[in-house]
């Protein structure tokens, strides 16, 4: 009996098996295809707001073009105010699960980072905290509160928050809200 070739003859390839074959690549790619009228999955990971309340974004991420040009490498978070200095809404919680890399001064500010394991990386500032490197943190834990520094935000206190996956700065709230744009579809 001979060998079975290999190869493709012309013609040989109908829709259905064309089908089964790209059915069976996304599956194994691990993106098969959502079943009709099923929500889209969430962004991942999925980690907390390091304010709480829900802050308002006083200034989004904005990188630079080139790793050596200035830009905005995170996001500066405005906090609810209060009557109370030092409350709650000076309060900085870990977004998720990590262990402190860094907490010191640089240049003029109070800074804590986070490894989160994965790559994943956050910074914050202008933070004074308790916690040493080493420390490890849990997802809600109080990391440290907002130092008030005049001239990083130009109304009031806020806090900067910078996520690095390796050495690339990503946008941060891309791990707390959905950044997917939405897409209208017709009714019929």
């Amino acid at each position: 009996m001979a060998p079975r070739s290999h190869t493709l003859e012309a013609g040989s390839m109908t829709l259905p098996k064309i089908a089964h074959l790209l059915l069976a690549a996304a599956v194994l790619a691990g993106s098969a295809p959502a079943a009709p009228g099923a929500a889209p999955a969430p962004a991942q990971p999925r980690w907390d707001w390091p304010l709480s309340p829900k802050p308002k974004v006083a200034q989004p991420f904005d990188p630079p073009d080139k790793p050596w040009l200035s830009g905005h490498r995170g996001v500066d978070l405005a906090p609810e105010s209060s009557s109370t200095p030092g409350k709650a809404d000076s309060q900085v919680f870990a977004p998720a699960d990590g262990v402190v890399t860094f907490a010191g001064v640089v240049v003029d500010r109070q800074v804590i980072t986070i490894d989160h394991g994965g790559g994943l990386r956050s910074s914050f500032e202008p933070v004074a905290s308790e916690l040493q490197q080493g420390d490890p943190v849990a997802k809600g834990q109080v990391i440290g509160t907002i130092e008030d520094i005049a001239g990083h935000c130009p109304a009031a206190k806020c806090l900067h928050w910078g996520v690095r996956r390796g050495d690339d700065y990503v946008n941060p709230l891309a791990f707390v809200q959905d950044l997917r744009p939405s897409i209208l579809l017709p009714l019929d």
